[in-house]
């Protein structure tokens, strides 16, 4: 049983501190969100650093035209525990108006110790999800059309996030699965490192805070995916 205490949180902007839900003095201010870590994990404080982000930052996961432009996202730089319990750190862009609240539920997965392969920016393999999901990526923003449509995604204003692809597959209403290596994973009875299921931590670090899981949709069903539009 995971020992739980109580941890606090404080952002700092460039040298000042204020509490969380404070107004910043600069809406492009650096902001540091860390969490103290429970008595006895074992595990170093939890850190977020959430910075602004620019287009040549986001290179080819961005282009005018695009739903939201650079001004509207930030890029977070965070802990994450690995395949092999190693604390790492990974990158995630999102909208700006959900960074904070990202870097807190991330929290939650880290002092879980919920494992996540990789997490880099989607622009590290030219802004192909089909690339980024078969490599086991975690990422968030990319100004994409919906699969299979040609609406925009909720990835296209940061305001979705896709956790290990491979363990938590996306199956299309014809029955085929995103990424194909995936496949293995459908069978939602096993309890793998890296799958996402009904109640579990990480899914309510998710849905309590008003995010909708896609593994909850009946067709398509999407293991991976949360948002929050």
């Amino acid at each position: 049983m995971k020992l739980r205490t109580r941890v606090f949180a404080l952002i700092t902007f460039t040298a000042s501190a204020v509490l969380v839900g404070a107004t910043p003095a600069s809406a492009t201010a650096a902001r540091t969100v860390e969490l103290a870590a429970p008595a006895g994990s074992g595990l170093p404080p939890y850190v977020a650093v959430i910075k602004p982000v620019t287009a040549k930052r986001l290179a080819s996961s961005w282009r005018e035209g695009c739903p939201v432009g650079p001004d509207q996202l930030r890029l977070i730089s965070l802990n994450f525990a690995g395949f092999d319990g190693a604390v790492r750190r990974g990158e995630l862009v999102v909208n700006a108006d959900l960074a904070v609240e990202v870097a807190r539920v991330f929290a939650d997965l880290y002092f879980d110790r919920f494992p996540i392969q990789r997490m880099e920016t989607i622009e590290k393999y030219n802004s192909d999800d089909d690339a980024s999901m078969a490599a086991n990526n975690t990422s968030a923003f990319n100004c994409r059309a919906i699969t299979g449509g040609t609406a925009w995604s909720n990835h296209s204003y940061g305001r979705a996030i896709d956790i290990n692809p491979v363990q938590n597959p996306y199956i299309s209403r014809s029955g085929a699965v995103y990424p194909p290596n995936g496949a293995p994973y459908v069978d939602r009875t096993q309890n793998a490192p890296g799958m996402i299921h009904a109640g579990d931590t990480t899914e309510r670090a998710f849905t309590t805070r008003g995010w909708t899981w896609g593994g909850s949709w009946d067709t398509p069903i999407d293991y991976q995916h949360f948002e929050k539009p």
